[in-house]
């Protein structure tokens, strides 16, 4: 197997790619790249058996074949390489495989490319398109708010619903819920899967230098394939049952707080450090146009207040949060100003952009902490 390439222009493939090599693999060759050569085509694999990602490269072959590459030697020699015509000339025999550059001759050991899991089959799959900037906002929206406990998988994972004409993005860890629907898509079907959140990062990880074109998303019963330009990206699926996340949705927070986002964000980031370290509690005492934000750590004596203005135009009420939270879901929002929907100080509240992107829609919630007197 011999071709020629730009190192630059490879070491950018297989930075891609690299994000599914984990760093203790189960087996050696997950710590490989898949090389397989045809004509002047190279294509690059890279699995750790739940995600794998594939990209293709044009070279100059001059004879087809395939081997799998440790992957640390070539990618520490090809980013301490200048760019530069590289010339790969593998043994199909030994999998010996020897790279020229300007510098010199580098020889590495590779390994069998039998050895190599088997892609997983794209078949009986359902397919749709979505425009890759709404859909890489739906995983930006989404990932922080999934579950780390593994004994609650489902929600480890984000629910990727497609109802007709919609794809709706839910996460939940259960004190925090987020929604993201991309509305106007060109499908009739009603599915239901559960994307791991390491595979969502990969992908996001894998197209993020690429313009905002369509990725082609299919999926069966088993793993789900994004393919946007010459890499794919596939994802092992979680087999669960995800909670009914309609069932604790308030539908009547009825007392609407606008106010600035950056604001409120900064606000709370200097007020949680007054607060007990277990909760991150902060308190919002709402009146008439005026947000009181506070916190205190009783064991250590420390306590805080600012003073912010809104708009407000109900009765004055109290409700805590967990500020971590909020701080996280007002990151994630990309308008000046927000809506908190409330009802009572111990119902959910509701955390909105005061505008949407047309065929977008974002909606948070966040359950309140109960308040200790």
């Amino acid at each position: 197997m011999v071709f020629e390439v730009s190192s630059n222009e490879l070491l950018k493939k297989l930075q891609i790619a690299a994000g599914a090599i984990s760093s203790n693999p189960v087996i050696p060759i997950l710590e490989d790249f898949l090389f397989d050569l045809s004509k002047n085509e190279l294509t690059i694999s890279a699995t750790n058996l739940e995600v794998t990602i594939i990209s293709s490269i044009e070279v100059s072959g001059s004879k087809d074949g395939k081997v799998a590459v440790p992957a640390k030697i070539l990618l520490d020699t090809l980013k301490a390489l200048p760019d530069q015509p590289i010339n790969f000339d593998v043994d199909t025999g030994n999998y010996g495989i020897k790279l020229k550059s300007l510098y010199g001759v580098y020889k590495l050991a590779g390994d069998n490319p039998e050895d190599f899991p088997e892609t997983p089959p794209e078949e009986n799959v359902n397919q749709i398109e979505l425009q890759s900037d709404p859909l890489v906002k739906a995983i930006n929206n989404t990932i922080f708010a999934t579950s780390t406990d593994e004994l609650r998988l489902a929600m480890t994972g984000v629910l990727l619903q497609l109802d007709y004409n919609k794809a709706i993005f839910v996460s939940t860890d259960a004190h925090k819920l987020v929604k993201y629907t991309i509305s106007g898509i060109n499908t009739e079907m009603n599915e239901s899967i559960i994307i791991p959140k390491k595979g969502l990062t990969l992908f996001k990880n894998a197209i993020a230098n690429k313009d905002d074109e369509a990725t082609k998303v299919s999926f069966n019963s088993k793993n789900i394939f994004f393919r946007l330009g010459d890499t794919l990206v596939i994802s092992r699926l979680i087999d669960a049952k995800y909670p009914d996340y309609n069932a604790v949705i308030p539908s009547n927070n009825e007392k609407l707080l606008t106010l600035d986002r950056n604001d409120f964000q900064n606000s709370l980031k200097r007020i949680v450090i007054y607060s007990n370290k277990t909760t991150n509690q902060v308190v919002l005492n709402l009146a008439e146009d005026s947000l009181t934000i506070s916190a205190q750590d009783l064991d250590f004596s420390n306590e805080a207040t600012e003073q912010l203005r809104c708009n407000f135009k109900h009765e004055a009420m109290s409700i805590g949060f967990n500020a971590k939270f909020l701080v996280e879901m007002l990151g994630v929002i990309d308008t000046n100003e927000i809506l908190l929907q409330l009802s009572a100080p111990n119902k959910a509240g509701i955390l909105l952009p005061a505008e949407q992107d047309e065929g977008e829609d974002l909606m948070m919630l966040v359950m309140p902490v109960m308040m200790s007197h």
